[in-house]
């Protein structure tokens, strides 16, 4: 990571929690400039960076941009949502002119491979751009996004949890969740195939949007199920950011034709309409039981979210003890893995197309041009995507020939049950949402072989669901402890508006203090 401070002198800037709103009131104050906060961002993060490995690559322009940004405002020109706001994007979304590597070795030149360089940006990104935001880099992923706990298998090496060192820092948007956490930007994008927003999340104490599949564009993003369940979502420290960020990024674009789905389903007043410190009075939630999944609770995680469910009931919320006993919901998982990889079938097939988004320019425009580059096959390796291949006869005939459409008929007959189940007993019930604990025991250390232990992963990602996580309290291990509110397709603003009740009430969030001059294995 290149570093890119100057060293003119600027205004002193308290960094800590701070919030959209707060940076902008001290733009409009003209208390310091978005060049002054983006230096001041820039120095935080050549300071910790070192301990904490959350970037991957910097964005050479970041400095120019935040002075374009308060050139604009100086003109009294229209600013965009996020004019002047310094953000992070995931290593896995193509950023133009900077490599797009997938956090794999043999895919960067830093690491002794190829580098392939996206001719124009992700839709994501694009937004990001059009509404001002300035973004500072891009953060670090595990190879390929395969792995919900951590990034060890980046070549560029672990992320470390903000929070706590030694816990790991889920996965697989670790970067962009070390990076919010620990206030290196003001909010950041994450990206989910299987709880890869949710997790990291989740396990540095950020709130975070889990979106309805569709409702944001995944083109131009490195996928492992771009057709079928990719989503990119906000990671923010405070609900309103989020749905502020959320508001940026979702709705149609003609560049990710599935999107078309969103039109008519995003709200009109925006993702912020809804907050309100009074949201769960009278909402009927739904509680996590073994009628969602067999897995129990452990001792500590139990005690955790039961207290948590008094802090909803406080709020004047009608809690419903496991709705979901006595449908077939837990029945519908595939137990032959813990992860249900089901909509993986499409991977060879959206990676095709991914990298003839790229542009002529790019190192390989096809699958099969890139497989003839390669030393080596990912899906020959069990340890990347060489498992899902051997246990998916549809992936593995589509890597025959990745251009033609494989048959995703067994998906849809997924997703439909689960929808079908979901929203029946949602309606049974009279449910409003499902708040249930992000995970069901405390979490692994980084170094070790333990998986994270998600309750909505694969659940919510077949289904298409919306997941809203929010800080709830802390492990005796230090890892902290999350709610994630579920919702039916479309309902982000009214998750984030029960979050924020819940948030506002209790202020769960632990701020997390960061290490110097830690380099052993913890």
């Amino acid at each position: 990571m290149n570093a890119l401070v100057e060293t003119a002198l600027d205004p002193e800037i308290e960094l800590m929690e701070l919030t959209i709103a707060d940076v902008r009131q001290a733009f409009d104050q003209g208390s310091y400039t978005s060049e002054a906060l983006t230096k001041a961002y820039l120095k935080r993060i050549e300071r910790y960076e070192p301990y904490y490995n959350a970037f991957t690559f910097m964005n050479p322009t970041a400095l120019a941009d935040a002075k374009a940004a308060d050139q604009r405002r100086s003109a009294g020109k229209t600013l965009g949502p996020l004019d002047g706001i310094p953000v992070v994007v995931k290593e896995a979304m193509d950023f133009a002119g900077l490599p797009s590597t997938g956090g794999w070795a043999p895919l960067s030149s830093a690491a002794g491979g190829f580098d392939l360089i996206p001719e124009h940006d992700a839709p994501v990104v694009a937004r990001l751009k059009a509404a001002g935001a300035i973004i500072l880099g891009k953060t670090n992923i595990p190879a390929f996004s395969h792995d919900g706990t951590r990034a060890n298998t980046s070549w560029d090496g672990p992320t470390f949890n903000a929070v706590h060192r030694a816990i790991a820092p889920g996965a697989s948007s670790s970067g962009t969740a070390a990076a919010v956490s620990g206030n290196f930007a003001l909010v950041g994008l994450a990206e989910e195939t299987g709880g890869s927003i949710q997790n990291p999340a989740a396990a540095q104490s950020l709130v975070s949007v889990k979106p309805t599949f569709a409702l944001v564009p995944n083109s131009g993003i490195t996928p492992l199920a771009g057709s079928t369940r990719d989503v990119v979502g906000p990671h923010a420290r405070t609900v309103t950011d989020a749905a502020l960020l959320l508001n940026v990024i979702a709705g149609y674009t003609a560049e990710d034709a599935k999107t078309v789905a969103a039109i008519g389903n995003v709200p009109e007043a925006g993702y912020a309409s809804k907050l309100s410190p009074t949201a769960l009075k009278g909402a009927r939630v739904g509680l996590y039981g073994e009628g969602w999944r067999g897995d129990a609770l452990s001792p500590e995680a139990l005690a955790l979210y039961l207290a948590a469910v008094d802090d909803i009931r406080a709020r004047g919320a009608i809690t419903v003890d496991d709705p979901f006993r006595g449908s077939d919901f837990a029945s519908l998982a595939d137990k032959t893995e813990r992860f249900d990889a089901r909509g993986m079938e499409s991977l060879a097939y959206d990676f095709d197309n991914y990298l003839r988004r790229m542009g002529p320019s790019a190192a390989a425009n096809s699958l099969q041009e890139l497989q003839k580059m390669l030393k080596v096959d990912p899906f020959a390796d069990d340890d990347l995507l060489g498992r899902h291949a051997k246990l998916m006869p549809i992936l593995r005939k589509s890597l025959e020939n990745p251009a033609i459409v494989p048959d995703l008929g067994e998906f849809l007959t997924a997703r439909q049950r689960y929808l079908k189940t979901f929203n029946a007993v949602m309606a049974q019930y009279g449910l409003d949402l499902l708040a249930f604990p992000q995970s069901s025991a405390e979490l692994p250390d980084i170094f070790e072989e333990k998986e994270y232990p998600s309750t909505t992963v694969s659940e919510i990602n077949i289904a298409g669901l919306p997941g809203v996580t929010v800080p709830a309290g802390q492990y005796k291990n230090g890892a902290p402890f999350s709610l994630i509110l579920i919702g039916r397709m479309w309902s982000e603003a009214d998750l984030l508006a029960y979050a924020y009740d819940y948030e506002q009430a209790t202020h769960r969030r632990i701020v997390p203090q960061l290490e110097e001059n830690v380099y052993e294995r913890v």
